[in-house]
């Protein structure tokens, strides 16, 4: 395919795989149409204003907006599925997006979809997210574009799913009580590994309408891959017990509290544990050779990319950024019903960049400037509940961007130095915003304050947000008056509440 031609679409362009994928297709040279739900959030990116880049937004599950932003490409990345925290019936919501995806190609003549999928054998011992992603090509093959499956195991990467329950599980139990699947073996790719087969497919118009198996050069069982793990990082070898009680379930809630990994994620990859990866076809190799990185050196690489800060992407990447209707129409009625929402602010002596300097770092490893045995307690509550909690922190030390994870919030707007607004991705019965703002007159004060929003879903919200209101004042006065001490700024007057 010349470099000239039409844009490539990728969907799922700010996720772990697309988050990397569109970087290296444009650093190949190739015109990229970007989309995801947010165009901010992939502005947001380093990537995000390439002048050969074009961001549009698009829902797999909205086929008007796929059909329109799929509108003169000649082919596209399918790099989407539905395996997040408010989606009950994952495959349901993939089976709709796969049919979108069929009905806009062919209302765009869209010629060929490069489909990243799971490995693993079709039979009906397949767990249910192997199978709901088989599934999906199968479907995205009845449509008059060429389809190129690439199914693929464990991806070692820094940042992945997979790469952060290994690195957590390792350095945080030096003793595990497994299922038996710890004996399952598998074939882990390396991400880069997988990106140039994504690339090379685009490249090679002989691997259309193929499906290709993709691994490493290495088969090993979990229990071997958990050994290796601990030697390249240098920590004592795991003590690992299997036992033939330990439940997909129970397995997953106690992943979901070790890691970073949301419940979402977990469950779907621990029950596909049990069924083995391994490639039984590797023609792929000789139509896009390139050097596959062994286990050992995957996981090396994983690790520097960790421990320099330096991960392009990660598992965490996923998540909406866009403003809920009932935060953007301000109109409760319209909004279904009553909202909450409380401000809390206090006048400084100093400018808004000084104020914005602790608003920037608020989370991660500076914590939240105030009770932070609540907010802790609020976080391990929510893992319990198979929430994200804290264990994510922040996704870099700087000035957070559009659509990044700061502790069990996503952000969704940056205005440096005047604003900054978060969604609560924490188990909620509602959504839940908290925004800060920097105003200042000419001439006069800084005026910092935050303001929690809350729209209760049912009687349950209700007692929610009642229940909690009362500790509200105490802990949001109390966040913005040490704000200030952080920044080295007296208070002039307040904190108060309007």
């Amino acid at each position: 395919m010349e470099r000239s031609e039409s844009p490539i679409l990728v969907l799922g362009a700010t996720g772990y795989v697309g988050g990397r994928l569109v970087p290296l297709l444009l650093e190949r040279g190739f015109r990229v149409r970007a989309a995801g739900r947010s165009v901010e959030k992939i502005r947001s990116r380093p990537w995000g204003r390439h002048p050969n880049l074009e961001p549009v937004v698009a829902d797999a599950l909205d086929e008007a907006s796929l059909t329109e932003a799929m509108r003169g490409c000649r082919a596209a990345y399918y790099l989407v599925h539905s395996m997040r925290p408010e989606a009950r019936d994952f495959a349901a919501l993939d089976r709709r997006a796969a049919c979108n995806m069929v009905r806009a190609a062919k209302a765009t003549g869209l010629a060929r979809i490069i489909y990243l999928s799971g490995l693993g054998d079709d039979s009906a011992a397949l767990s249910e997210h192997l199978r709901s992603r088989h599934e999906v090509g199968e479907l995205l093959a009845l449509g008059p574009a060429a389809v190129t499956q690439l199914r693929a195991a464990m991806i070692l990467g820094s940042g992945s799913a997979s790469f952060e329950i290994l690195r957590h599980l390792c350095e945080r139990l030096p003793f595990m009580i497994t299922p038996r699947w710890v004996n399952t073996k598998c074939q882990p790719v390396a991400v880069s590994n997988v990106l140039e087969y994504l690339v090379g497919c685009l490249q090679n118009e002989g691997t259309a309408g193929q499906t290709y198996e993709i691994g490493g050069p290495d088969v090993l069982s979990y229990r071997e891959l958990f050994r290796l793990y601990a030697e390249v990082a240098g920590i004592r070898p795991r003590l690992i017990l299997a036992l033939p009680l330990l439940t997909p379930r129970l397995s997953a809630w106690w992943v979901n509290m070790v890691t970073p990994v949301p419940m979402a994620l977990v469950r779907p990859l621990v029950e596909g544990l049990a069924n083995e990866v391994v490639c039984r076809d590797e023609r792929i190799r000789e139509l896009v050779p390139q050097e596959l990185l062994s286990c050992r050196e995957a996981i090396a690489t994983a690790l520097d990319r960790t421990r320099q800060n330096a991960v392009p992407s990660c598992c965490f990447d996923a998540g909406s950024a866009c403003l809920p209707e009932w935060a953007a129409c301000g109109d409760a009625p319209y909004a279904g019903g009553t909202i909450f929402r409380t401000t809390y602010s206090l006048t400084l002596a100093g400018t808004p960049e000084e104020a914005w300097e602790v608003v920037r770092r608020i989370g991660g490893d500076t914590g939240w400037y105030f009770g932070d045995l609540l907010w802790k307690l609020r976080a391990f509550m929510d893992k319990l509940a198979g929430g994200p909690g804290f264990t994510r922190g922040r996704r870099a030390a700087e000035t957070p961007a559009v659509g990044d994870h700061l502790d069990f919030w996503r952000v969704l707007a940056v205005d440096p130095p005047r604003r900054l607004l978060l969604l609560a991705e924490m188990k909620l019965p509602g959504q839940a915003m908290l925004e800060f703002r920097i105003d200042r007159q000419e001439g006069g004060p800084t005026r910092l304050s935050m303001t929690p929003s809350f729209l209760p879903r049912g009687l349950w919200g209700l007692a929610y947000w009642w229940t909690f209101y009362p500790s509200h004042a105490y802990l949001f006065k109390n966040m913005l008056t040490h704000m200030a001490r952080a920044a080295g700024l007296r208070v002039l007057t307040g904190p108060e509440a309007s």
